[in-house]
């Protein structure tokens, strides 16, 4: 969004007047238009002391629209789901202090899974740091091992440049938050403004974009010569924007693949060469296929203990590893692997995809097809079943299976909250599309799930946007109903309401002889009023029946906000399951295996 016509008309008049030298500018103002520059569209945040001169500049200007959160976690967390949704940096603006604190959830959910933002906040004048000044907190401390970087601003002079190099770092290379500390005195002393930086050049600071090509040739021998290949992919492939390359390469090569819980939607859930998700809670036949390829090729993913289980059961079969990411702190930090490519995954892939189509060799289709035929009898066992002619009670999986079914092929993004609910999301909603399953991955963060519907709403207004989430996270951010209110984000909430803290309860059950220790929520609000207090409209649906009448009551009223309470069995348990410390393939499929 470009600066007003009327703001560069008075610029130019004000360089008139003093004879064609620099306007003087406070910190907020040449803040805000850093901000402009950026292409900022939306700023979420909550204003105090240390931050009211640049909540006075925002005042005065008109291309950035300000989100007033009720909870300065929910200003991350929107702006979290805004860029997971986008691909843009978000930006979020908090105070000194609490402002920064109540943040630091929101910093750590988005640094967890590499996602682009700014976080700017404000700080006591810098003479009184150090002081014990009041709301002051050490944000550059506090924040440091949650960011990717982290500035403290001390001079006026500086502001434009660290704000260029902030943008520049978050979404660069490895994308992930960065935090902007403002002292309220930079914020409101003067200084010549020289305009907004275009270019940065940070020596220090150089990530690397293109592949070693003999590296990727190395790959290209060892896909071309497996007999039992396998592509595993994560969150990387859609933060690179690198989706139709993933597609190209296993339709070209005919391969199965296998997406992370971050990489959902990277490649077409619906295609039959997708196994589906991997990990804890993965299938049968994406796990299997995991521990028994012989040529394994990584993609923007990170070997994390959830999708491989124990290390030493991954590694009793022997496979080549071929790793491609663009943090070469990321290759074999838990696996050592045998072809390591750093270097940003579309461009690679690219490259790859190239030499595939100049290469005279092609897959063994013998083996291939023996391979597929293991594939296919691990396939034949229904690790997803579950109890579906169920009349009595709501089965968690149906909701989502038949919301699924009513908006498959349509412009809808699904965000979760954390639990037994986020599991079935990314189980039985099958995702075809990348950037439309937004969750915390690496964190695992209660209560994101409406901040981050919030934040999609705003960047895809004509798009239907569901929070599929748990009468527990739920109430961890809920007073930001009153900001879907104010700003007129008509958002769709499925609570699966079973009673319980689930997953807890599950693990409880499973691994605690079924001592259930806190676990059962003994007050609940009622939330069809609640919602009516806020504004919006409730349902309460306890029948099977049901389900799918008030999921279409929902998506029909298009302008409003919805939150539908399914009241959900309270038993049921997430499967396929790994217990902790097991290997990937040593899965229980349901409660017989208990």
């Amino acid at each position: 969004m470009e600066i007003s016509k009327a703001e560069l008309a008075s610029a130019a008049a004000a360089q008139s007047q003093t004879g064609g030298q620099s306007p003087e500018l406070n910190g907020s103002e040449i803040l805000v238009k850093a901000l402009q520059a950026e292409n900022v569209q939306y700023l979420w945040g909550y204003p105090g002391g240390a931050v009211l001169y640049i909540y006075d500049a925002l005042y005065k200007q008109d291309t950035i629209q300000h989100v007033l959160v009720r909870h300065e976690q929910a200003a991350v967390h929107a702006a979290d789901g805004y860029a997971r949704a986008t691909g843009d940096v978000g930006v979020a603006l908090v105070t000194s202090g609490p402002g920064l604190t109540n943040a630091v959830t929101g910093i750590a959910t988005a640094y967890m899974d590499s996602i682009p933002m700014v976080i700017i906040s404000g700080q006591v004048p810098t003479a009184a740091i150090g002081l014990d000044a009041f709301q002051e907190c050490d944000t550059v401390g506090i924040t440091r091992p949650i960011v990717k970087h982290n500035f403290l601003i001390k001079d006026v002079r500086e502001l434009a440049a660290t704000m260029k190099k902030a943008f520049h770092i978050a979404r660069s290379g490895r994308p992930g938050p960065v935090v902007v500390d403002i002292p309220k005195d930079v914020s409101f002393k003067k200084t010549a403004y020289h305009g907004y930086p275009e270019s940065v050049e940070m020596r220090s600071y150089n990530p690397v974009r293109k592949g070693h090509g003999g590296q990727i040739r190395k790959a290209l021998q060892l896909l071309l010569a497996a007999k039992r290949p396998y592509i595993y992919t994560g969150g990387g492939v859609l933060l690179s924007n690198a989706s139709a390359e993933l597609r190209t390469l296993v339709d070209m090569l005919g391969y199965p693949v296998t997406n992370t819980l971050m990489g959902l939607g990277a490649y077409p859930s619906s295609d039959r060469k997708f196994l589906g998700m991997l990990g804890m809670h993965g299938t049968w036949e994406a796990n299997n296929a995991m521990q028994n390829c012989d040529v394994l090729l990584a993609i923007g993913a990170r070997f994390d203990d959830r999708v491989i289980g124990n290390p030493k059961h991954f590694a009793q079969n022997e496979r080549k590893i071929i790793h491609i990411d663009i943090d070469p702190s990321s290759i074999s930090k838990r696996v050592k692997v045998d072809v390591p490519i750093v270097g940003d995954v579309k461009e690679v892939l690219t490259e790859l995809i190239g030499m595939l189509r100049e290469a005279p060799a092609k897959p063994d289709a013998g083996a291939l097809a023996d391979w597929w035929k293991s594939i296919e009898s691990w396939r034949s066992r229904d690790c997803l079943a579950y109890d579906r002619g169920n009349t009595e009670v709501i089965k968690p999986q149906f909701v989502v299976e038949t919301l699924w079914n009513m908006t498959k092929g349509t412009d809808t993004y699904i965000t979760s909250d954390v639990g037994q609910h986020q599991m079935w999301a990314a189980q039985y909603y099958r995702f075809d599309e990348p950037r439309r399953w937004i969750n915390s991955g690496g964190l695992g963060t209660m209560g994101v799930g409406i901040p981050y519907a919030m934040g999609i709403k705003l960047a895809r207004p004509q798009a239907e946007v569901f929070t599929i989430t748990g009468e527990g996270s739920v109430q961890m951010c809920i007073q930001e109903l009153a900001t879907c209110r104010q700003y007129e984000t008509p958002i769709k909430i499925c609570s699966l309401n079973n009673r319980y803290l689930g997953m807890v309860r599950q693990w409880q059950e499973i691994e605690y002889s079924g001592r259930y220790s806190h676990s059962y929520m003994d007050s609940l609000p009622d939330f069809v009023k609640l919602a009516e207090a806020y504004g919006h409209v409730g349902m309460l649906i306890e029948r099977p029946q049901d389900v799918e009448p008030a999921l279409r009551e929902a998506r029909r009223l298009k302008d409003r906000t919805v939150f539908l309470d399914f009241r959900t069995d309270p038993t049921e348990n997430v499967f396929p399951m790994v217990q902790a410390g097991k290997g990937i393939t040593e899965m229980l499929l349901g409660s017989e295996d208990l």
